[in-house]
């Protein structure tokens, strides 16, 4: 029976939860776990605690078949480590001298242990091993958890994550996003475990870590699912020590007022302006002027008057009529007071350029400058960034370089250097952006900040995002599930080496170490993850460009059988389906295809072949509607030179968007020198081509399918 909040037991969880607590204790014993389980109808076998060896073979001899015996201690907490657990006891002999041995083990391993007496368990049927668990991750919040159980949960590591509470499909799919889904279903003639009662207990646990927050990590390690249902032989509850800290939260429309007033401001106020070159106050004048930005600009410097043409004033007060923005170019010590001045002016953001915050060990001065922010309502971008861009608004905010190539691209990073980075990368590119902003410590603004509004910006039709850490995991996937529907975000998540969780106190809490849970929560968010830089910048700059497909068949035209078959490994690697060519299809190609050339998929056309074959099959492709997306494989012969082949492509692609017909195309260049020109003309021209590589415009076609699945934009039956 699906749970609900009126089936649940909340009074008894509360009453067990209350009694540790008083106690000073954070781990619940087994019989406290229990009692928690039957609460919220967590399925666990049949047990009794014994207080001495008479009681356990009483209960033992009321169970039928064999039981487990295990010591029951609030003070050892991982009970096979100390020799406290025994399984297999059939006889009344056996379970006497297990009881003893149980007690004499724990008592060595921790002579100053309170010993309640031991769990006496119905020992359970052969069946799979699987851990269901939940942690309270630093980003994420309350987390549940589902792979692999028993011994092979710590060898495998084969474990997927979500965040709770899951409902009955996202628990379902947890069933099938570990390695080993296929042994669920019965491999080798094993019959399938009950599933529906698998996601059950997975959906059970995850409710009441959201029931109660102060419950830290559960572990069921292992259940054993069998055909006839799931049933956990072990409960392990662990309270959390503190609760987290609370975050300010702000509602969508204050989040939209304050970043369109950051994004398209009419007044910028320059604070620590300078008229001398090669300061940074100078250089933010110089952009926000060349740029050509048309809003108000006030540089603000007490010892000067004037400051590149215009007025300057002591203090931000002295500045006549509203200002949309503060940018902060002094030294850090001076930010607070001029902060303070920001706010009593009512200017509603404020960007930090200054370093020598929290980066540097001065924690309590980024806290200093939070606190004056929030009493007057300031939101901040920073401190330690290099400013923003809002081509759009021909705003240059930033000490660095100008860029005002205006485009569908919005791009954010973390560090200076990666932005730099991204900015190169875009002129080199000549990739168009809406947007490039720097998040430094990200002391209030952040990453579900910019994508709340970057999901209503019309100028914006992709989101890439450099990001070491997520400051409110559940913002950032809440902002991101109203976004993906609309537009594709890219993340690169720095750190995916990470150690993990150190000093967890279960199976789950030492398996969700930071990258899983982000590898996991973002997919489940419909976030693209790419693996590097390069491809973050890549699939921003594609994604816009492909069309979104209408089908997941995916046909491969190429010209050379080994590019062929590296486009099909490819297509393997990025979860594309290669289609099964019909029969009349298979025909229609082949008119056009020599004899020693092959149809089926890949298409074959061979090297040698003039540009008309080209034309004809990517024509036939592009017309035939079981089709729904392309890859090409260029070869560069003299019979059909490069540009030829860009040329061709470019003028047949165009010709079929005129009729309606808008498929993803992407093209794979193999060449000499001058591929690199006419993959250029391609991209220019909505085919997104890259040279001396098969694997590059594949994956970015990936991209694309992920985030047409993920915004349900695909058909059901594909």
């Amino acid at each position: 029976m699906p749970l609900n909040h009126a089936s649940a037991d909340r009074d008894t969880v509360a009453k067990v939860l209350a009694t540790v607590r008083a106690e000073g204790r954070s781990a619940l014993t087994a019989p406290e776990g229990k009692r928690i389980a039957d609460a919220y109808g967590i399925a666990t076998p049949g047990e009794a605690l014994a207080r001495d060896a008479d009681e356990a073979v009483a209960h033992a001899g009321a169970f039928d078949g064999p039981v487990v015996l295990k010591i029951v201690s609030p003070d050892i907490l991982h009970k096979t480590d100390a020799g406290g657990v025994v399984v297999g006891l059939h006889t009344a002999d056996e379970v006497r001298a297990a009881f003893d041995r149980i007690i004499a083990n724990a008592k060595k391993y921790d002579p100053k242990a309170r010993i309640t007496g031991v769990q006496v368990q119905q020992m359970l049927p052969p069946g799979q091993e699987v851990i269901i668990g939940a942690v309270t991750d630093p980003t994420f919040g309350k987390v549940v958890a589902f792979g692999l159980g028993g011994v092979l949960v710590e060898v495998l590591k084969d474990v997927t994550f979500r965040l709770a509470p899951v409902a009955e499909d996202e628990a379902a799919s947890m069933l099938d996003s570990i390695g080993a889904a296929e042994i669920l279903r019965g491999v080798r003639g094993a019959p399938a475990v009950d599933r529906e009662a698998l996601a059950e207990q997975i959906r059970r646990v995850s409710q009441l870590v959201t029931d109660f927050p102060e419950i830290a990590e559960v572990d069921l390690n292992p259940v054993i699912a069998t055909p006839e249902g799931a049933l956990a032989a072990d409960i392990r509850v662990i309270l959390a020590e503190n609760a987290p800290a609370a975050r300010p939260k702000y509602s969508r429309e204050e989040i939209l007022t304050a970043m369109t007033r950051l994004m398209q401001p009419r007044s910028v106020a320059v604070i620590g302006a300078s008229n001398e070159a090669g300061k940074i106050g100078n250089s933010v004048m110089r952009n926000l002027i060349d740029g050509g930005f048309a809003g108000d600009i006030h540089p603000v410097n007490p010892k000067a008057d004037e400051i590149e043409g215009r007025k300057a004033h002591a203090s931000v007060l002295d500045i006549p009529g509203e200002v949309d923005v503060a940018v902060f170019a002094i030294p850090a010590k001076f930010v607070p007071t001029a902060l303070e001045e920001v706010g009593a002016k009512g200017i509603p953001n404020a960007v930090l350029i200054p370093s020598g915050f929290a980066e540097t060990g001065e924690h309590e001065l980024q806290e200093r400058i939070v606190a004056i922010a929030r009493e007057h309502g300031v939101r901040l971008l920073g401190p330690n960034i290099y400013g923003y861009y809002s081509p759009w608004q021909d705003l240059c905010a930033t000490f660095c370089t100008p860029y005002d190539v205006k485009g569908p691209v919005a791009l954010t990073s973390q560090s200076g250097g990666i932005g730099m980075a991204i900015l190169g990368f875009a002129r080199t590119t000549k990739t168009g952006v809406s947007a490039i902003v720097g998040l430094g410590n990200k002391s209030d603004i952040d990453e579900d900040d910019l994508l709340t509004y970057f999901g209503e910006d019309p100028n914006t039709k992709c989101i890439a995002m450099h990001l070491e850490d997520l400051k409110d995991g559940r913002a950032f996937v809440e902002a991101a599930r109203e976004t993906v529907p609309k537009k594709p975000i890219v993340v690169l998540k720095a750190g995916r080496t990470s150690a993990g969780a150190k000093a967890a106190g279960s199976h789950t809490g030492a398996l969700a170490g930071d990258d899983a849970v982000y590898d996991d929560i973002l997919r489940q968010a419909g976030v693209i993850r790419a693996p590097g830089l390069h491809e973050m910048l890549e699939y921003a700059r594609a994604l816009p460009v492909l069309p979104t497909p209408q089908g997941e068949n995916v046909v491969i035209i190429t010209g050379a059988g080994g590019s062929g078959v590296l486009l099909s490994d490819a297509c393997v690697d990025n979860g594309l389906r290669l289609m099964e060519i019909p029969d009349d299809l298979d025909e229609a190609f082949m008119r056009y295809i020599p004899p020693f050339g092959a149809a089926g998929n890949p298409i074959d056309i061979t090297g040698g072949e003039p540009p008309s074959t080209y034309e004809a099959t990517i024509r036939l492709g592009l017309e035939d509607p079981r089709v729904h997306a392309l890859i090409l494989g260029y070869w560069h012969t003299i019979v059909t030179p490069p540009m030829v082949f860009a040329e061709l492509t470019a003028r047949v692609v165009a010709e079929a968007r005129a009729k309606g017909i808008h498929k993803p195309v992407v093209a794979s260049l193999a060449g000499d020198t001058e591929v690199e020109a006419a993959s250029a003309y391609l991209f220019e021209r909505g085919v997104v081509a890259y040279p001396y590589t098969t694997e590059q415009p594949v994956a970015a076609l990936g991209a694309k399918y992920r985030w047409a699945r993920a915004a349900g934009l695909l058909p059901a039956d594909g």
